[in-house]
């Protein structure tokens, strides 16, 4: 039995039409979002802790909501949407536990460690949970709110809850950005007060 081949006129058609069906994922944003430290650790600082001083910092989790590079916008109580063309460099719970750790260390001046280096000495344990990382639409706020847990020790555990609203003038990137690198600024300045020196 003899097979005749496709003409090659046939195959580039059929290469084009399933071209328009497949699809490598959507275009990325003109740019990526990302949070900025208010507060920052200068170059060749050195700082030294003793047994049970360091603090780790655990990043926070997420509801299924918040996991994600995108901003979430709520409105009318419960219907999330997610803003157009808005995209973190990283989830949120990288991001804003990077920069609870540089706020802590600029604002306190003690030793803190990432979960990676905490076989040194864990010290006092701070994780927590991200309620919020986005946009209250009805009223025009960027929220964050960040509850926090912080072991002080085998026997002691303190929680606290953490929420900053900076009003935003449009629900739109230029807007939204800036408004949460403020309000992530301020719960994360809030916490470093509630730790200590």
């Amino acid at each position: 039995m003899r097979y005749k081949l496709a003409s090659p006129i046939i195959t580039m058609g059929l290469a084009l039409a399933l071209s328009g069906c497949i699809s490598f994922g959507s275009d990325p944003p003109p740019y990526f979002l990302t949070l900025e430290p208010a507060a920052t650790v200068a170059p060749a600082t050195s700082r030294t802790a003793a047994a049970n001083e360091a603090i780790t910092v655990v990043p926070p989790s997420l509801p299924q909501a918040l996991n994600t590079n995108r901003v979430p916008v709520r409105s009318g109580g419960t219907a999330v949407a997610y803003l157009k063309n808005a995209q973190w460099v990283e989830t949120p719970d990288t991001l804003f536990g990077r920069l609870l750790s540089e706020t802590i260390t600029a604002r306190t001046g003690r030793v803190v460690l990432d979960p990676q280096q905490f076989t040194f000495d864990p010290g006092v344990r701070l994780t927590g949970q991200l309620q919020s990382f986005g946009v209250d639409a009805d009223a025009m706020e960027a929220v964050v709110t960040y509850d926090a847990a912080l072991a002080r020790g085998a026997d002691a555990i303190e929680t606290r809850r953490f929420e900053a609203r900076v009003p935003v003038a449009a629900v739109d990137t230029a807007s939204v950005g800036p408004a949460l690198n403020q309000a992530a600024n301020q719960v994360a300045t809030d916490v470093a007060t509630w730790i200590g020196g």
